[in-house]
């Protein structure tokens, strides 16, 4: 019975991402353009390297793209909620902040899942997964991954009060957490100083999970998969933690207090 409202969170978050159909094609645009132009246009100047091309080599990087950038968008929902008054009626039910704050979380991480899914099926079609993916290791970095990119956008969702705050802090996330990451080059071969950045940045250990599962084994690796996994998972955590914590707290709450209680603002 306590589980009820968790379950219709988690339902209501899943459904509104299907009918929202422009939002899923458009998340398979953007990494296919990275994919198709971007990683074309460099691939013409890298060439190869451990027998792999640059277009092939960018294909674990697009995915995280994906997880990464359809787990922002889906904890936008969070601030949304809190601008309509629909957040008001999660909190007083007789549910904790923190099963609120789950829900939200593994729903945005499951609308990342879904996005890479489709994504996937995208690349099978345009021949850029080859016999040696591992498809088990693989069904393990997307999840792991997403959830990780999901923490990073309740801990956006959970500072920012407005839509307006959100959309602000967001590119001041997502985009720094992309390219600090070794989504478009190995991490061993940044600078000393952007390679710090990189190795404290989570999102990084997730396009590291999805290399060991895509890439051929001759191709080398910035970490081992026992460290992606220990990251990933504890950064989530702590993500789920501080995000739980920060809804719990009544400033979080003020707008939507100010409605319930009538008080003017």
């Amino acid at each position: 019975m306590k589980l009820r409202p968790f379950y219709a969170v988690l339902e209501r978050e899943l459904v509104r991402m299907i009918r929202q159909r422009t939002r899923l094609v458009a998340a398979m645009v953007r990494p296919l353009i990275w994919l198709l132009v971007i990683g074309g246009g460099f691939n013409s100047v890298v060439g190869r390297a451990h027998g792999l091309n640059y277009q092939d080599f960018l294909v674990p990087g697009v995915l995280g793209m994906t997880t990464l950038f359809g787990a922002m968008l889906a904890a936008l929902t969070t601030v949304y909620d809190k601008e309509s008054g629909v957040m008001r009626m999660m909190i007083v039910a007789p549910l904790p902040h923190a099963w609120i704050v789950l829900a939200k979380m593994v729903s945005a991480a499951l609308a990342a899942i879904v996005q890479a899914l489709l994504l996937i099926v995208l690349l099978v079609l345009l021949g850029h997964f080859g016999n040696g993916t591992n498809w088990a290791l693989l069904a393990a970095a997307v999840a792991a991954a997403s959830f990780a990119c999901a923490g990073i956008g309740m801990l956006t969702a959970s500072f920012s009060r407005t839509l307006d705050n959100f959309a602000a802090a967001m590119n001041f996330v997502i985009f720094p957490v992309f390219f600090l990451s070794g989504s478009l080059y190995p991490v061993e071969s940044l600078p000393v100083v952007l390679k710090r950045a990189a190795i404290i940045n989570p999102y990084t250990y997730g396009v590291d999970f999805l290399k060991h599962a895509i890439l051929p084994a001759s191709v080398p690796t910035d970490f081992s998969v026992g460290l992606d996994i220990a990251v990933l998972a504890g950064f989530s955590i702590v993500a789920l933690t501080v995000a739980s914590w920060r809804f719990s707290q009544e400033s979080a709450y003020e707008p939507m207090i100010r409605v319930l209680t009538g008080k003017p603002s």
